[in-house]
């Protein structure tokens, strides 16, 4: 998967048909949350002069019991050492509304598009946007795109 000239491994565990050679997208999912949320942290912590040291962020998350296949529960911990208790509440609403919660909490709209044509989906003109390119080896599956 590239996205901004970076590239990002993306696999699924032995049991799931996968190699277990790089996180699941649930995997990703759960950390884009956990990172946002430590980015929000860091950039608090600095903006009040207050050290990053011990600065850590941890996700745990349950997947649902029923169909479809989702996440249903994530928790996040939060730990600041250096954090005075008066500052605990200012930087728990800051975390709290970090780009990727924001994205949770208010659904973006999402459309799939399966083409057969090397051209790129025509994707809806935004202010800011980004572009993710993940490909992945397909599998047979004795169809064919009409020619």
């Amino acid at each position: 998967m590239r996205v901004r000239g970076h590239v990002l491994t993306v696999d699924q565990p032995r049991p799931d048909g996968g190699k277990d050679t790089a996180p699941t997208p649930v995997e990703l999912f759960v950390a884009s949350v956990a990172s946002c949320t430590a980015h929000y942290a860091g950039r608090y912590l600095d903006r009040h002069g207050l050290s990053r040291d011990g600065l850590a962020v941890r996700a745990d998350f349950r997947m649902a019991d029923d169909r479809p296949p989702r996440v249903a529960s994530l928790s996040l911990t939060v730990d600041t050492p250096s954090l005075p208790a008066e500052r605990l509440a200012a930087l728990r609403a800051v975390v709290s509304h970090c780009t990727v919660s924001n994205t949770l909490a208010d659904a973006p709209d999402m459309r799939v598009h399966v083409r057969c044509e090397p051209e790129p989906a025509e994707m809806p003109q935004a202010v800011e946007h980004g572009h993710v390119e993940a490909a992945r080896h397909a599998r047979q599956t004795g169809t064919e795109c009409p020619r």
